[in-house]
């Protein structure tokens, strides 16, 4: 299925207000009736429009949606939700003018199949919020983490190239329903532990590398590490420390796959032995002046 852009389809940016997107809806909703509308393929406009006020007009379906579309995709982009993402399920929320039915199937894959509509009888129950602290190596393979939550368990699937502040629902695990109705989801929010060695800037990844100040002035080809393991970099002649070079699609994987640079620190190696002083020696008569 193919990811929709719900700012656009209303005519509206991602920081709009509430009442921004109500009177965006209003107006559009105007214009695309098919009970007055003359225009060529109002009706398919106007559920469009129905669909992306449905999604926005929530806090949590909004979130939820915003979450999404930080992983960088576009309007017309293939989206294929991960085993734990969306589905609000009968989650009892109002449909908006026009009534919520025919929402498409990125829709129901997002808020489940009774997202637009308001359901009779008991209410599931509220959805719970969460954390979880992830090392950047599971963020970035994904697979399946036992993680322990109220006391409980779970295995949770994390998808690959996951960010932090990204959320993984987790159906029926929240309070539970009254009646009989269903529990509600938990909302995972995910954390990142600090690395040791890699710093994420979004989807790109940056790492320091120490080199020899022979390497730096010479040239040389280094092994580099990167979350998928080592490669080699070939380090240009001349190179200073500071010097940032990129190794392109090496960072986490996405709609639109990250980078990583590979920060050049030039280090000079300590001298234990006299043939390595003498050697800085002559290194020192050589670059004189």
């Amino acid at each position: 299925m193919q990811f929709k852009d719900y700012y656009d389809t209303l005519g509206v940016k991602p920081d709009a207000s509430e009442s921004e997107i109500k009177s965006a809806f209003r107006k559009l909703a105007r214009k695309y009736h098919p009970d007055v509308s003359k225009e060529a393929g109002a009706e398919d406009k106007f559920k469009a429009v129905n669909e992306a006020y449905e999604a926005l007009r929530d806090p949590d379906k909004r979130r939820e949606y915003d979450a999404l579309r930080a992983r960088g995709y576009k309007p017309g982009d293939e989206f294929q939700p991960a085993p734990d993402f969306g589905g609000f399920g009968g989650g009892g929320f109002g449909g908006g003018n026009g009534g919520g039915e025919g929402f498409s199937d990125f829709f129901e894959s997002l808020f489940g199949r009774s997202g637009g509509r308001a359901q009779a009888g008991p209410r599931r129950g509220q959805d719970l919020r969460a954390h979880a602290a992830i090392d950047l190596e599971t963020a970035f393979v994904g697979g399946t983490q036992r993680l322990e939550l109220n006391g409980e368990r779970l295995d949770v699937t994390i998808p690959a190239g996951i960010l932090p502040g990204q959320t993984i629902r987790l159906r029926g695990k929240g309070h539970p329903g009254r009646n009989g109705a269903p529990a509600g989801d938990v909302l995972l929010e995910i954390q990142l532990r600090p690395h040791p060695r890699f710093q994420l800037d979004g989807r790109d990844v940056t790492v320091k590398l120490a080199i020899a100040p022979w390497d730096a002035a010479l040239g040389a080809t280094v092994k580099v590490p990167t979350l998928a393991g080592e490669v080699d970099l070939k380090i240009p002649a001349g190179s200073d420390s500071g010097r940032k070079m990129r190794l392109k699609g090496r960072g986490m994987p996405g709609p639109e796959t990250g980078d990583q640079y590979v920060v050049l620190e030039v280090r000079a190696p300590a001298a234990h032995s006299d043939a390595q002083r003498e050697a800085y020696e002559r290194l020192r008569e050589a670059f004189d002046g």
